[in-house]
Formats: C-alpha cells, sequence, structure tokens
C-alpha cells in the first residue's frame, strides 16, 4: 500500500512514521509513506499557501491553486488513481469500519488542512472528507497519523498474528473484552479463573459476555449496530430495566 500526505509541516511525520510496527510495515515493504510539502506546489517567493477569506472574518483559508497543482502532481506519481482524502473537522467521524474501507484501497492520499479550513472549491478533488472526532486540532496532520496508523495495521502481514486486527475493540461492533497476562495475582487481584482452566468453549463465552457488559457500560450507542443474539439482546434489556428501576441518588 502507498500513503501519500500532502502537507506544510512534513517534518512532523519524520518520528511517528518511522517507529513501532508502521516503522516496520516500511521496512518489510507492506507500506510505502510518503510526504509532500504543499509550498513546493506555491507560485510566490514567501511559499504562501493561505489567504484572507472573502465575506470577512478571523483567520485565513487555504488557497486552492497550490492544493490543486499538488493533488494533480501526486496522482501523477503511480499509475493508480490515489484515493484522495481530506482531513476536515466536518467530514465523515472516522471509525474501524472506515479504516477497513480504506485498508482495501492500493493508494491513499491524505490532505491536511490548517487555519481556518480549504477553499470550499477544492473539496471537489477528494474522493471522502475524513474526521477523527468531535474536536478541532491546528491541523490535519496529527489526523493523518491517527488514520495511516489504523489503516496500515490491518494490511495482511504487519501485525504479528494474523487474528490480532480481527479479535479487538470495535471490529465486532463491541468493545473488547478485559485482557489478563501473568502473574495469575498481582495486588491480591486474580485472573478469572475460567481464563486459567483451559476450556475454550467457556473462554470465548466468558469474552464474549464481557465484551457485551463492557460495551453496555461504557458505549452503549454501539449496541444499536452491534451483531447480538436473542438471549443477548434480552439480558441488554434487563440491564436497561434495572437500571431505570433504581432510585436516583439526591
Amino acid at each position: 500500500m502507498i500513503v501519500d500526505v500532502l502537507t506544510i509541516f512534513p517534518e512532523m511525520f519524520e518520528g511517528p512514521m518511522s517507529t513501532s510496527m508502521i516503522g516496520l510495515a516500511r521496512e518489510r515493504g507492506l507500506l510505502e509513506f510518503r510526504t509532500h510539502d504543499l509550498r513546493d506546489w506555491t507560485s510566490d517567493r514567501h511559499r504562501t499557501t493561505d489567504d484572507s477569506p472573502y465575506g470577512g472574518g478571523p483567520g485565513m483559508v487555504m488557497k486552492p491553486e497550490p492544493l490543486g497543482r499538488a493533488i494533480e502532481a501526486i496522482q501523477d506519481l503511480d499509475d493508480e488513481h490515489a484515493h484522495t482524502v481530506f482531513l476536515t473537522p466536518s467530514g465523515r467521524r472516522f471509525d474501524q469500519s472506515t479504516a477497513e474501507e480504506l485498508s482495501a484501497h492500493d493508494r491513499v492520499l491524505f490532505v491536511c488542512g490548517r487555519y481556518e479550513g480549504f477553499d470550499a472549491r477544492t473539496l471537489s478533488l477528494a474522493d471522502e472528507e475524513l474526521s477523527i472526532g468531535d474536536y478541532v486540532l491546528t491541523g490535519g496532520e496529527l489526523a493523518a497519523m491517527v488514520v495511516t496508523d489504523a489503516v496500515a495495521r490491518l494490511l495482511p502481514g504487519v501485525l504479528g498474528h494474523e487474528d490480532s486486527a480481527v479479535d479487538e475493540s470495535f471490529s465486532t461492533g463491541l468493545l473488547e473484552y478485559p485482557q489478563y497476562t501473568r502473574p495469575a495475582v498481582w495486588q491480591d487481584i486474580e485472573v478469572p479463573e475460567v481464563l486459567r482452566n483451559g476450556d475454550h468453549a467457556k473462554i470465548e463465552a466468558w469474552r464474549r459476555r464481557k465484551a457485551v457488559e463492557l460495551t453496555l457500560a461504557r458505549r452503549p450507542d454501539l449496541l444499536e449496530h452491534a451483531e447480538l443474539t436473542s438471549e443477548e439482546n434480552a439480558w441488554i434489556e434487563r440491564e436497561k430495566d434495572h437500571a431505570d428501576s433504581q432510585p436516583e441518588e439526591d
């Protein structure tokens, strides 16, 4: 997979994209990661990438000319079209299913916004717009790193275990079940006996139940789209009814 990033701060990516699993993926040839400085496509001696907004108001807006030239040039680097993603607070919210969709592309180009955002006319150059959450960052660079990390770890061969990207939070629509390792007792807290008895059927049932319980407690919104059994749905409804019947504390 090839990931291109268009930014005015390419140096921000040097450390994060060269360490851990991303660095290993690059070393193994599973991921080619390239940054491009938007200022290289400006046409004035100050290498200007922004200007004041029409209609007035605070802040600056990213100029369309350098963006258009840069995206065209980056697309021409390879024969295959790069799926172009503008990172902006107004985009579709990024989640695990989006990461899976992006991992299916051979090339992805992330365009990092800055200032008050993109000139609206440039949005026609995007295949899609993404946001990593309901908050505002100073630019799209950190968002590009987050998305790249989430996508790259789904590529075949990147993780050490083929099931690692499947059996984890959000991959099934639920939060992941609690995990434990040695020692069996730490600060007087024991690892649940079911995980130590070697009965894989019971272990899987316990993990599934704990995943549902944790999701109900912390992210009940996810349950609306999770694939649940009739027994699980019935248990969830009973838990909700029980919670509603509890008296409110003063």
